[in-house]
């Protein structure tokens, strides 16, 4: 018996950090050690340039390369953040990080400038038109003030290149719907909602904790897969605190940053402001929360 629906992309995708040097240089030897780890760890999809990858402030030469760098490393697929409120920019993106060889493109939707909901099927209609991997719409209205409705998405749905959802609304009851008339792929967005979005069809999730968590978390999403939803159920509660610990203050990228230093696996945590690199404060936080959760 199989619960869950295929996993293009893989089940279990860490958001992964980029790492920097100590004058904020992007670190691509770490990158690749990180990205080694993560797989041998349980992820089976690696996802670069994404907000907790600190994409704000890294440059199109840069993604590109951190792309070319990962996809050299790591026999699972590899998706590319390439997400700007300026669509000309967006599609420029897309076009570098899949000629450097992103697996698909993970694409926010256009955020603060609150654009309508025909101004966000035009933005994913252009990038739709420059794409020839795969695109993954990423909705997070918490960090873009914008909430893509159900006609807009159905709208979406039929483009070419069109086939996943990340999925950071919060909005588990919406969720159905919206994966139900779209036919699309769905991940979870929230690492606190793995199992509730599991329960409502989702194929799997990117994840900020999965920096640390990516073997539990395979075995919640195997064991929900066989039906042992009480072991599934059990996995989420051991990692609540880590999920509480790592995402509970609103700084992802911080605490992932924070949690691969206490793993041994990050000795500098440089980050590019306005992101200002853990402290003591956040990692005894992050360690913390791995201890409560049995990782440490």
């Amino acid at each position: 018996m199989h619960l869950l629906d295929p996993a293009p992309f893989g089940r279990i995708l860490p958001a992964m950090i980029t790492p920097m040097h100590a004058d904020g240089s992007v670190d691509y030897d770490s990158a690749q050690r990180i990205a080694k780890q993560l797989v041998s760890d349980g992820a089976d999809g690696i996802v670069v340039n994404g907000t907790t990858g600190e994409s704000p402030v890294t440059h199109m030469d840069e993604k590109v390369e951190l792309v070319r760098a990962v996809k050299d490393v790591v026999d699972v697929p590899v998706i590319s953040g390439a997400g700007s409120n300026d669509t000309a920019h967006t599609v420029r993106m897309v076009e570098q990080t899949q000629e450097a060889g992103a697996d698909a493109v993970l694409v926010v939707a256009p955020y603060y400038s609150r654009p309508s909901q025909e101004g966000v099927f035009r933005h994913y209609q252009a990038v739709n038109s420059s794409a020839d991997k795969p695109i993954i719409i990423y909705d997070v209205p918490g960090r873009t003030g914008l909430h893509i409705q159900l006609e807009t998405y159905r709208r979406m749905a039929e483009l070419e290149h069109v086939t996943a959802v990340k999925d950071a609304t919060g909005d588990i009851a919406g969720a159905v719907r919206k994966r139900m008339e779209t036919g699309l792929t769905w991940y979870s967005g929230d690492d606190g909602l793995f199992l509730p979005f599991l329960s409502v069809g989702a194929a799997g999730i990117i994840s900020v904790i999965a920096h640390v968590a990516a073997g539990p978390m395979q075995h919640l999403a195997q064991s929900f897969d066989a039906g042992d939803i009480h072991s599934a159920q059990r996995e989420a509660v051991r990692l609540a605190p880590l999920v509480e610990a790592m995402n509970g203050n609103g700084f992802q990228a911080v605490m992932a940053k924070a949690s691969l230093h206490v793993r041994g696996l990050l000795d500098d945590t440089t980050m590019r402001l306005p992101n200002v690199g853990p402290g003591t404060d956040e990692f005894d936080r992050v360690r913390q929360g791995m201890a409560d959760s049995g990782l440490l």
